[in-house]
């Protein structure tokens, strides 16, 4: 599956809320694998808009149960308590 395949698809938690709709997505090239989805554009968004987007409108690739229909993630949207403004990946993706 392309990764152009899934934007605009809706976001499901696996408890059955919608959580938004694949904006944009995060790719890493040295591992050459998708880190995020977000439900939010981030391209002209400052730094502290950008770590906002990355906290509470994305989900970790690794969470995805299911691509169909619907993108199926388990646990729901990154949060401040599952993802800190200063782990390393959030750092590294603000600058």
């Amino acid at each position: 599956m392309k990764i152009s395949e899934i934007y605009s698809m809706d976001i499901y938690g696996d408890n059955g809320q919608y959580l938004g709709e694949v904006r944009d997505a995060i790719v890493d090239l040295e591992k050459g694998e998708v880190s995020r989805l977000l439900m939010q554009e981030w391209r002209n968004s400052d730094r502290t808009e950008v770590r906002k987007i990355l906290q509470q409108k994305s989900v970790l690739f690794k969470n995805v149960k299911n691509i169909g229909d619907v993108v199926l993630v388990s646990g729901g949207t990154a949060s401040p308590k599952q993802e800190s403004a200063s782990s390393p990946e959030v750092i590294e993706l603000s600058r």
